[in-house]
């Protein structure tokens, strides 16, 4: 089983990740505001359903890293780490402008629930950044990895439901705040770069 304090680390991480101003819960916002809260939820669900779609192709994909060759496990980590830096240094210098929202609207609740699905599982940047960031949460030694992936998953998802239902829900408030805070998104973004930074330095360091 995990121990407590990497899992408290991965869901607050996984937290501020979904604060994250982004395609997905500014799609959620929009639909909010212009659609209703049910069609936002819609979303949300599907959405989730892609993240689940990426954790099972990540237990699949780690699971062969692990046993295979180490120059495999090298590049991986090479990989992982380039990406994790390239996230970070995009978030620490990114813009303060203004954010625009989405106006195409979308009226059937099945359909926004498979745009969900579809704008998940078509992301590779999903796959990729999973396949970097959640092997630095599990342990080899207390258990069997595919597991922990799984349950790291299910928290990812947990963590995304939480932050982006309470998007839907406040979504009046919220807008305001993201689209005129230029400061709060340039405290948020600077103190996930870090967050980014740390985790590829951790990556990079990780022996097979």
């Amino acid at each position: 089983m995990l121990e407590i304090d990497s899992l408290i680390a991965f869901f607050t991480a996984s937290i501020l990740l979904a604060l994250i101003p982004g395609p997905d819960n500014i799609y959620v916002l929009t639909q909010s505001i212009m659609q209703g809260k049910k069609a936002a939820f819609m979303i949300i669900f599907g959405l989730c359903t892609g993240l689940l779609f990426h954790t099972l192709m990540v237990v699949i994909g780690v699971s062969v890293i692990f046993q295979t060759s180490l120059f495999a496990f090298t590049l991986l980590k090479i990989v992982g780490a380039t990406y994790l830096l390239y996230l970070a240094w995009q978030l620490f210098r990114s813009s303060n402008s203004k954010l625009k929202f989405n106006k195409n609207i979308l009226v059937d609740y099945k359909k926004l629930y498979l745009k969900g699905i579809f704008m998940n599982i078509t992301n590779p940047k999903v796959f990729i950044f999973f396949l970097a960031f959640f092997p630095q949460f599990t342990n080899e030694k207390i258990g069997n990895i595919n597991l922990q992936i799984l349950i790291l998953g299910l928290l990812f998802i947990i963590s995304t439901i939480l932050v982006f239902g309470l998007i839907a829900i406040f979504s009046s408030t919220l807008s305001n705040f993201f689209t005129n805070s230029i400061l709060a998104q340039k405290i948020l973004n600077r103190l996930t770069s870090f967050i980014f930074l740390a985790l590829a330095i951790k990556l990079v360091i990780t022996k097979q």
